[in-house]
C-alpha cells in the first residue's frame, strides 16, 4: 500500500514511479520497558533498535528496516538493500553518510543494485555545515519524530516497530494528497 501512494505521489510531480536515486541512513530509538529486542549502539550509547530508511529525493521511504542497535550501519543497509532489491531496480547511485564507508559495503551496494555509492563526507573542522541532499533523509527522520508512538520503541517484535513506522508515513502521505 505505501509503495503505490509512494508511485502514485512520484507520478503526480512528473517523476519516474520507481527512483534511480536513494539516500541511506540509520537512526537507533530506545526502547522501553514492554520492548522485547533491544541491543546496544556504543557511538550514541543507546540501548534499543536501529531503523535503517533508505528515501528518495522528495524523503519519501523506499524502503525500511529495523534491526537490533548494536547491528552496525553498513550491515543494516546491507540487509535493508537485500531484502528490497526488486523493488530498487533502477536504483544508479547511493549516497551514504562516512559510516558506510568501505569497500565490502560498496561491493554489497554493486552486487545487490548495479548502483554506484557516493560517500557526503562532512569537513574537517568542527563546524556545522549543511551537507547537500544529506538534509532530505534527515527530515524524514524528524518527520516520523512527529509521531508520538515512535519517540520510543515499545514494541514486542521488530515487525511491528516496522508497521508502525509504515503507518506514519501512510499519514503523512495521505495528508498531502
Amino acid at each position: 500500500m505505501l509503495k503505490k501512494i509512494v508511485f502514485t505521489l512520484r507520478e503526480k510531480q512528473s517523476r519516474s514511479a520507481k527512483t534511480s536515486f536513494i539516500i541511506i541512513d540509520a537512526q537507533s530509538v530506545k526502547n522501553t520497558d514492554t520492548a522485547k529486542h533491544h541491543g546496544y549502539d556504543g557511538g550514541k550509547r543507546i540501548s534499543g533498535i536501529k531503523r535503517h530508511l533508505a528515501v528518495d529525493i522528495n524523503g519519501l521511504p523506499q524502503a525500511i528496516h529495523i534491526t537490533t542497535a548494536n547491528v552496525s550501519d553498513r550491515d543494516g543497509a546491507s540487509a535493508m538493500l537485500a531484502l528490497n532489491c526488486e523493488h530498487l531496480q533502477q536504483v544508479k547511485s547511493v549516497l551514504v553518510d562516512s559510516g558506510y564507508t568501505g569497500d565490502n559495503f560498496a561491493a554489497t551496494v554493486q552486487s545487490n543494485l548495479k548502483a554506484t555509492v557516493q560517500v557526503a563526507k562532512r569537513n574537517e573542522l568542527h563546524k556545522f555545515e549543511v551537507l547537500p541532499q544529506r538534509w532530505i533523509i534527515e527530515r524524514s527522520f524528524s518527520w516520523l519524530d512527529k509521531c508520538r508512538r515512535l519517540w520510543k520503541n515499545c514494541e514486542r517484535h521488530l515487525n511491528s516497530s516496522r508497521q508502525m513506522i509504515i503507518l506514519a508515513f501512510l499519514i503523512l502521505l495521505l495528508k498531502r494528497f
